[in-house]
């Protein structure tokens, strides 16, 4: 790096310190506005909250709009030309609901500055972490480019939703309606994930992907007395049971003839790497009042999470579950069942290898009804990228440690949109931390996040620039 780009990098540094105080004012602007998109209540809200983004965008060089949806706008802005890398940035900037109120010590939408248990300073507010302190440290670092050098490293476009808690529907199709300007990108930037702990940051570049199904298993046309047709009768709730324990061998792994068949094993490069970064097993269940790791064998937990597929029991429903006793044979039985799937895994291959698992085990005077609940890939970004490379450098020149590669048990459905839609690769880089009580009350924000999520964001766009 020139000693020139260096003084450049420093004096915006300089001014993100600086201007910290004018920063938060903005941030408490924000969290103010209650753009709760589930709640038709505040519709007007969510409006707000986008027209809010958008002037604020524009006072700083953007080219921003609140485009309408049949649900919550899309701000879509466009930054000034630039030559090099062209970045597009996601947020969202829609909140979950409240409830339950009177478990908050502070108004929600009101935010306050305190300090924890530990002697850190917090920022309390719904939004404060999930994502509109995220999404601000983004933008922050961009109005600071801008106030110092009048530019920024590379062409920025920004795309921030308003149904992210809500389900999203409208943005694929807004995706789909812009693909050609959006795809114009080279790589997508999300900030909607957490750092690995408050001292190492972190890029997340493993995404489990997701097939859910609802099963729903018929056999006799009503309800049973157990004594009169005991024995005689199919019971589904055996039956499930049956298909439900046949889904998983004693080694743990999953039965579904070709469920593996896709699955690369991780790299000994990323092996290592995890293996450094301290992750205790037993701690980690020890915290969920367990000891005993699950699933496949000879596999640490991290790699389950992270990097194995899965098969999970979300409901069980059948028979009767009201006070009291009822001697019944049912005639449904229904359950909820996920799969979280791995790179190169296909969401409709594993659909049909767990459908037809389920229908040979029918017997023939019996039927069953499924019922999809959404499938979408996985994702991976490839650990020699060169986007990859730039961003942890900048990363890790910002915290004075190496930023370290993880991967994710869950699923960020805007980050397959964006390979599926656009063929872009996504880098998830975020500064929340794991206790941060998103979607729960009284959820905060750390300020060393904010401040130093912005000087981060700073030094990553000065770094992918090249």
């Amino acid at each position: 790096m020139t000693d020139q780009k260096t003084d450049q990098i420093d004096a915006v540094l300089n001014h993100v310190d600086a201007g910290l105080n004018q920063s938060l004012e903005r941030l408490y602007a924000l969290l103010r506005i209650k753009s709760i998109s589930t709640d038709p209540a505040y519709k007007a809200e969510c409006q707000r909250a986008a027209d809010w983004i958008v002037g604020e965008l524009q006072g700083i060089g953007f080219d921003a709009t609140a485009h309408a949806t049949p649900g919550h706008p899309v701000v879509w802005a466009k930054g000034p030309e630039q030559a090099g890398p062209h970045v597009l940035f996601y947020a969202h900037y829609d909140v979950q609901p409240v409830d339950p109120l009177n478990l908050w010590h502070s108004d929600p939408f009101e935010p306050v500055l305190k300090q924890d248990a530990a002697g850190r300073q917090i920022i309390v507010a719904r939004g404060a972490s999930d994502d509109k302190g995220q999404m601000l440290t983004f933008i922050e670092a961009c109005r600071a480019w801008q106030a110092v050098t009048g530019s920024l490293p590379v062409k920025v476009s920004l795309m921030l939703e308003g149904e992210e808690e809500s389900g999203g529907k409208n943005l694929p199709p807004f995706m789909e309606a812009n693909k050609v300007a959006l795809g114009a990108a080279d790589i997508a930037l999300v900030c909607d994930t957490d750092m690995w702990d408050r001292e190492t940051p972190s890029i997340t570049t493993m995404l489990r992907g997701m097939v859910a199904e609802e099963v729903e298993i018929t056999c006799a046309d009503k309800d049973l007395h157990s004594g009169m047709f005991g024995n005689a009768a199919r019971n589904p709730n055996q039956l499930l049971a049956e298909i439900i324990a046949s889904l998983r061998a004693p080694d743990g792994s999953v039965t579904l003839p070709g469920f593996y068949d896709d699955v690369a094993e991780v790299s000994p490069e990323i092996k290592a790497q995890w293996a450094g970064l301290g992750f205790d097993d037993a701690e980690f269940l020890g915290e969920a009042g367990l000891s005993i790791p699950a699933g496949e064998k000879n596999r640490s937990v991290l790699e389950m999470l992270w990097a194995r597929p899965t098969c999970e029991i979300n409901g069980m429903i059948g028979g009767y579950t009201g006070d009291g006793f009822k001697t019944v044979i049912p005639a449904k039985a229904s359950a909820k069942i996920s799969f979280r799937l791995v790179s190169n895994m296909d969401p409709v291959k594993i659909r049909a290898a767990f459908r037809a698992h389920v229908e040979a085990m029918i017997p023939a005077d019996c039927s069953v009804r499924f019922t999809a609940h959404g499938g979408s890939p996985a994702i991976t970004v490839p650990s020699d990228g060169t986007h990859l490379k730039r961003a942890l450098t900048g990363l890790s020149n910002e915290w004075g440690k190496p930023a370290v590669i993880t991967g994710s048990g869950g699923s960020i459905p805007v980050a397959g949109d964006f390979k599926r839609i656009l063929g872009l690769d996504t880098l998830l880089i975020g500064f929340a931390q794991i206790d941060d009580a998103i979607h729960s009350p009284n959820e905060k924000y750390d300020l060393a996040s904010y401040h130093r999520g912005i000087r981060s964001w700073v030094r990553v766009l000065a770094s992918l620039a090249g």
